[in-house]
């Protein structure tokens, strides 16, 4: 239902443009997104140009905007692991194998369907895309904040343009190094070989940055766990930086090198798992901002998936 608002003219607010005075009564909405709504003056259209009188009425009403996804393709294949809920926003520990929203291949199961089943989103992402304002690889599972209002949409395309928040991740890596931290930086661009990958290049593209520290190690396996904290938020940015530098992330199907790896593998467990599992061994695990409408300090951790718990149990037991 669309909703209508009513203003009537003070007199601070005598002279001022339309435009303007609605943009100081709804500062929720830019001017452009104000002229797109419908607006009367005194129950008449009106130019947005047009100076304000003592006591004249402006309405306005803002018509509820609508998706392309279709409410009889929400998925009901798997539960969501909702971490947290309000009017504003919703935090859900993605699944691996789950797309993010529709696209020509994936018209059903997607994970926007089944929030979408549960609640509602804001539009302002997209006709398929509401209430995106990141993003997970379909087989990188981990936290995920989605905007349920208008103003939460806003207020974190804010804090993600801007890196404002904190965002780390857990990687299983082919590679035992021999350092305990670092930092990698190089910009990231579309590849131009394949139109599907990212690569590493020396002019152009986009900065990254990504912090990495060693958590664990298994040199017989000649296998590690990296925790990964992300600075900037480029496509692919932990696997292109990770693998470039000769720590590819397990079971990766594009960056991960794995047939390269696979014979020197003597753990019968192991390369079971390694050649069977599906999707990489790459988790969003930790996500922190401050809330877009109410201004508190958020915290949310997924814990580790049942394969990356299973593959550490394999390699615990290789020692």
């Amino acid at each position: 239902m669309n909703k209508t608002h009513i203003f009537e003219v003070s007199d601070t607010d005598i002279g001022l443009r339309i435009d303007k005075f609605l943009v100081g009564q709804m500062p929720d909405f830019s001017r452009s997104e104000i002229q797109g709504f419908g607006v009367l003056l005194n129950d008449k259209p009106v130019k947005f140009s047009q100076k304000l009188r003592l006591g004249d009425v402006v309405s306005v009403t803002i018509p509820v905007r609508q998706t392309d996804v279709a409410a009889d393709n929400i998925s009901s294949d798997f539960a969501l692991d909702i971490l947290y809920e309000d009017d504003d926003i919703i935090v859900i520990n993605k699944p691996r194998g789950v797309v993010m929203y529709p696209s020509a291949g994936n018209k059903s199961g997607t994970l926007v369907q089944n929030i979408l089943a549960h609640t509602q989103l804001s539009a302002l992402g997209g006709a398929t895309r509401p209430g995106v304002v990141h993003r997970l690889d379909k087989d990188t599972s981990g936290v995920m904040v989605f905007a349920k209002s208008d103003r939460a949409f806003r207020g974190l395309v804010n804090i993600f343009s801007t890196h404002d928040l904190t965002r780390k991740y857990m990687a299983f890596v082919w590679g035992v190094p021999n350092w305990e931290s670092a930092d990698i930086t190089g910009n990231i661009a579309r590849s131009s070989r394949n139109r599907q990958k990212m690569t590493m290049v020396k002019t152009g593209g986009k900065p990254a940055h990504t912090q990495v520290v060693v958590s664990e190690t298994w040199s017989r396996a000649g296998i590690s766990l990296f925790r990964c904290n992300l600075l900037t938020g480029r496509t692919h940015q932990i696997r292109v930086h990770l693998s470039v530098h000769g720590f590819p992330v397990l079971c990766d199907p594009v960056y991960g090198r794995g047939s390269n790896r696979l014979g020197s593998v003597k753990d019968s467990d192991l390369l079971d798992f390694l050649k069977n599992h599906s999707g990489q061994m790459l988790h969003a695990e930790v996500l922190d901002f401050l809330h877009p409408v109410t201004g508190q300090q958020m915290h949310f951790k997924a814990r580790m998936p049942d394969d990356m718990q299973e593959l550490k149990c394999i390699l615990d037991e290789i020692g």
